[in-house]
């Protein structure tokens, strides 16, 4: 069986959920900034409406702080998840790129058709290229960038019981 150490298995969900939280943030940044024109601080605000509603756009500084906790305590939780596949799965192991590849696709989908719905995000129709976009962009920053993390950092912490 394989089982990490405790600090391995923090080491990997620590390194790579802030890796996730960079490059799906950078990613959300650039893909926002060139389709409808907004900062970075607005796509935070948009991240923090969620939680607060149409307030956030007008909530300064203090709601893009917000929106950027929340987008990092996603990133560290859905990375912490593929951790913990990662440890218990020798599938997830052995097949790492295509496993990191669908956790980012079904990260998108989960946040994109039931996560946000629930929110309290303005709704927006999903367009083909948002949809191909975000299923592509999530599978390299969100679930690729965990496994490699998670192989990088797990690969030899494991040990047979």
């Amino acid at each position: 069986m394989f089982n990490p150490t405790p600090s391995a298995t923090l080491r990997a969900i620590a390194l790579g959920g802030a890796l996730v939280g960079v490059l799906d943030a950078t990613d959300g940044v650039a893909y926002f900034g060139l389709t409808a024109g907004n900062n970075p601080i607005q796509v935070l605000q948009f991240i923090a409406s969620g939680a607060l509603g149409p307030v956030a756009f007008s909530g300064g500084l203090a709601a893009a702080a917000l929106g950027a906790l929340i987008h990092f305590g996603l990133s560290f939780g859905f990375t912490a998840l593929f951790v913990l596949a990662w440890i218990r799965s020798e599938a997830v192991r052995e097949h790492w790129i295509a496993a990191g590849l669908a956790w980012g696709v079904a990260v998108w989908t989960l946040m994109n058709l039931v996560i946000l719905p629930l929110s309290h995000v303005p709704p927006s129709p999903i367009t083909v290229l948002s949809a191909l976009h975000g299923l592509i962009a999530h599978a390299l920053t969100v679930g690729l960038a965990a496994a490699f993390v998670s192989r990088r950092t797990l690969r030899s912490a494991g040990s047979a019981a």
